[in-house]
């Protein structure tokens, strides 16, 4: 049974954006590739590519070796960041008339930090059917291997080239509770720990993978001081994830209190008082800020 008979048929549903997905168009397949190791990729996916009327690769020339590898001989087209708008309408077209489209980068997931996801927002409000089919992703293969906490993390990819937009998400990580993953490659990494050193500071613990899947693939459980310090002297080779711990909230609760210290007790009660509060909101108020009990206001206040 060949990909149309599994489950091409469009859907009947109407999606929320009241577009009807059309009867006998083709469907869009996201295909998960190695990042390394090609005995990573899936049965499922070897066997869309395929059979998939057409395989739009990033890269056509990298591509070509994984698919030579697989003996697939599907025609492939180009589809990556300078042509994403253009040709996913050229995509969604082939689909309308019928066709299935296979979507590769280079390596890893398309849509995770590599292009497809303007494809996949052009395919579904054409009421084109969309599958991703799972398979390896560098940040999820880091995090788990890690020792880093799993359960809820922040997904940078690489940081933005541009000055200003670099410095604002650096801000915004600066008290970010969760784990927090971004991408980097070698020649730019010591520039990449540095700025995250002055941010988030010394002491911040990561875990620095790189080259996974392959040959020479490792973890090093370390701090962005030591890191500084260690790729100052170890010139980095391959690609690197960095997974790095989120800031604890008892810190964040701790700064918070620490602002008040400048401000008089009276003064700060007098504050909300001056928002519109009663004095009893005021003193419940500044007393959660410092992080005291209403009494211990009460009693600074009449001491005051």
């Amino acid at each position: 049974m060949d990909i149309k008979e599994q489950g091409v048929e469009a859907y009947d549903e109407v999606t929320a954006g009241g577009v009807q997905s059309h009867t006998g168009a083709g469907q869009l397949y996201l295909c998960a590739t190695p990042i390394g190791n090609l005995e990573d990729i899936t049965f499922r996916v070897l066997r869309i590519l395929k059979e998939a009327d057409v395989i739009a690769a990033e890269d056509t020339r990298n591509s070509i070796k994984l698919l030579n590898h697989f003996e697939i001989s599907t025609p492939m087209t180009s589809y990556h960041e300078y042509n994403k708008y253009d040709k996913a309408k050229t995509l969604v077209e082939k689909m309308l008339k019928g066709e299935t489209v296979a979507v590769i980068t280079d390596a890893g997931t398309p849509g995770i930090s590599d292009p497809g996801e303007e494809l996949v927002r052009q395919a579904l409000e054409a009421g084109i059917k969309v599958s991703s089919v799972p398979g390896a992703a560098a940040c999820i293969t880091a995090l788990t291997m890690s020792g880093q906490a799993t359960r809820r993390f922040a997904f940078e990819a690489f940081l933005p080239a541009d000055k200003q937009e670099r410095r604002q998400i650096l801000d915004e990580l600066k008290n970010e509770t969760r784990t927090i993953i971004i991408y980097e490659a070698p020649h730019r990494l010591v520039k990449t720990l540095k700025e995250l050193e002055g941010v988030l500071g010394s002491s911040r613990e990561l875990t620095i993978c790189k080259e996974l899947t392959k040959r020479y693939e490792n973890a090093l459980l370390i701090t962005l001081g030591g890191a500084v310090e260690y790729y100052g002297i170890n010139e980095p080779r391959g690609e690197y994830v960095l997974v790095i711990e989120g800031k604890e909230r008892s810190e964040i609760i701790k700064e918070q209190q620490s602002a008040w210290e400048d401000m008089s007790i009276t003064d700060h009660v007098n504050m909300y008082i001056n928002q519109g509060m009663d004095k009893k909101e005021a003193m419940k108020a500044a007393a959660k800020d410092r992080g005291v009990s209403k009494r211990d206001i009460y009693q600074a206040l009449l001491e005051g």
